[in-house]
């Protein structure tokens, strides 16, 4: 029962042609309290075309209302409040979020479109960091927000295996490295040439000469560099498994950026015969001018590749191999601008899938106020953020619930969860700086918190088993589970939402909405109490535990029964 669009029809009948439908839709509100109606209409943009009081239009829209179905419709100064039909409505709802289960607001809008999504992409040979959390948890949620909106994603970790950073890398580890030391310990042995080569290149600025040089032998396919390049793959990929593994992330593909190197011949090839590449100081360019943007950098002046040749390379591959209805790229705000360049020439070659093509950007993370580095060594890594939070969650639960079945695997999914949740909170674009131990309170506006109100109204389920839950004949006369029920209807139009924005913070302020307004109602509200509508009550119980867990899963966290 769509209550909004009986408002918006009742009003569009009552206002006889003033404003259309969808113009009298975007103005309904809902008002922050109940007692004040669970939608609200403002006049005050009749005041203009029919020239009175927005007090006075509103009465005389009141007068000429169809009020059928609802509970009462009341004049507030300016406003029209509506009252839904609480019987009704919360049968309804309560009904159709026990009979779908998990599957509630659940949608097929995306028809089983491609949408490969190029997420998390660490730099081969380097730790991840806390700076790869927020594209690998974000792309996720985003993954798993599509398939509920009827997407296929294609989760592509488009790994930073290729550039010029391996020549730097291959000379320091020529100059400085030992193989028995990289084998016992290989990231960080990797980090210390990578960090130590940058160090040194201010006083010897020939090391960048000696690097680009190892990185042409490698794109000409020399036996040592290449050799030296697989080891550092694999050594990394292992690495990066675990974090993965601790995040519960997986991936469709690991294509790097290697992954195309033979098929940048064609992507020149392209450009040469529509006439775009130009040269400019001996390298190849494609104009942009006419997008009022830079020059694309296509080939340097000694014929290496760059970025945008090898993006261009995968957009071509991904366009040929999925046929995406979105193409999705989350990555970091300060690469706006190469997105813009990237999808001006991929327009220019006629890429069918150029104006898919969507840079989902997030801001920065800082850690306690300061950036994070590889190449200046500060560097904080996410494997370690990940095992203390586990840690600390312990110890919270230790204390607070010491015998507590599972405890490890419930630390596991809070420590965890905290870190998830405390980044997909956040509008993506925002920047966040990271408190590990705001993140972990189990008051608040946390994955813990949420994961705690899930976790109680399991727990209510137990003590409540031998009682039948049932889906239908849920009338529900406490007034105060009123809130919880209009939240839980609210999902699938959220569910609908996030996907439209690509925004994961649409789900976890929902998760965050309604265990506030059911931890309400369990303080104010018995409960178990053994009376007619005790079913009722365990069918609304039933509904929060499946929207919780629902929307926590969204995110890519999970959700314990007990805690």
């Amino acid at each position: 029962m769509d209550y909004k669009q009986k408002v918006t029809a009742a009003l569009t009948a009552a206002l006889d042609g003033q404003l259309t439908a969808d113009e009298i839709s975007n103005k309904i509100e809902r008002p922050k309290t109940s007692d004040k109606g669970d939608l609200a209409f403002p006049t005050f943009t009749l005041a203009k075309v029919l020239h009175q009081a927005p007090q006075q239009i509103a009465k005389d829209v009141a007068a000429k209302l169809d009020t059928t179905g609802f509970e009462k419709v009341e004049v507030v100064g300016p406003y029209l409040n509506f009252f839904f039909d609480k019987n009704a409505f919360s049968e309804e709802t309560l009904k159709t979020v026990l009979t779908e289960g998990a599957d509630y607001g659940k949608n097929e809008e995306g028809a089983g479109g491609n949408v490969p999504i190029d997420m998390s992409s660490p730099n081969i040979a380097k730790p991840m960091s806390m700076g790869h959390l927020r594209s690998t948890v974000i792309g996720n949620s985003i993954a798993e927000i599509l398939t509920k909106n009827g997407y296929h994603p294609i989760k592509d970790n488009h790994l930073g295996d290729w550039g010029t950073q391996f020549g730097k890398l291959i000379t320091a580890y020529k100059l400085w490295g030992n193989e028995a030391d990289v084998k016992r310990d290989p990231i960080n042995k990797l980090v210390e040439y990578y960090v130590r080569f940058h160090k040194e290149d201010v006083e010897h600025p020939e090391l960048d000469d000696e690097a680009r040089e190892w990185f042409r032998k490698l794109e000409a396919g020399d036996p040592e560099a290449n050799k030296l390049w697989a080891w550092f793959r694999e050594a990394s990929l292992q690495e990066f498994s675990q974090v993965y593994d601790e995040l519960g992330v997986s991936f469709d593909t690991f294509n790097g950026e290697a992954f195309y190197n033979d098929k940048l011949e064609e992507v020149v090839q392209i450009l040469k015969d529509k006439h775009l590449l130009v040269e400019s100081q001996g390298a190849q360019v494609v104009d942009l001018s006419k997008y009022d943007l830079n020059p694309a950098l296509i080939l340097k002046s000694d014929g290496a590749s760059l970025y945008i040749t090898r993006d261009i390379a995968t957009a071509l591959y991904r366009d040929r191999t999925y046929a995406p209805a979105k193409n999705l790229y989350v990555v970091g705000s300060e690469q706006a601008y190469y997105f813009k360049q990237l999808k001006a020439v991929l327009t220019e070659i006629g890429l069918p899938s150029a104006s898919k093509l969507q840079y989902v950007p997030f801001g920065l993370i800082t850690v306690d106020g300061k950036k994070l580095s590889t190449r200046s060594g500060r560097i904080i890594l996410l494997a370690k953020v990940l095992e203390e939070s586990v840690k600390l969650a312990g110890e919270e639960i230790n204390e607070k619930n010491p015998d507590l079945p599972n405890k490890e695997e419930v630390a596991h999914q809070v420590g965890v969860g905290a870190i998830v949740f405390g980044d997909l909170k956040n509008e993506r674009t925002n920047a966040i700086d990271f408190v590990l131990a705001d993140q972990l309170k189990f008051e608040g506006e946390t994955g813990p918190y949420v994961q705690y109100a899930h976790a109680r109204a399991e727990s209510i389920l137990r003590k409540a088993a031998s009682v039948d839950v049932k889906a239908g004949g849920n009338e529900i006369s406490d007034p105060e589970a009123w809130d919880t029920i209009k939240t839980l209807a609210d999902f699938p139009a959220t569910v609908k939402m996030a996907c439209a924005e690509l925004e994961p913070s649409v789900i976890a302020k929902f998760a965050i909405r309604l265990s506030k307004t059911f931890n309400k109602y369990y303080a104010h509200s018995k409960i178990l109490a053994e009376d007619a509508e005790l079913p009722a009550r365990l069918a609304l119980v039933k509904a929060v535990s499946t929207v919780l867990k629902e929307s926590l899963r969204l995110l890519g966290v999970q959700a314990p029964d007990e805690m």
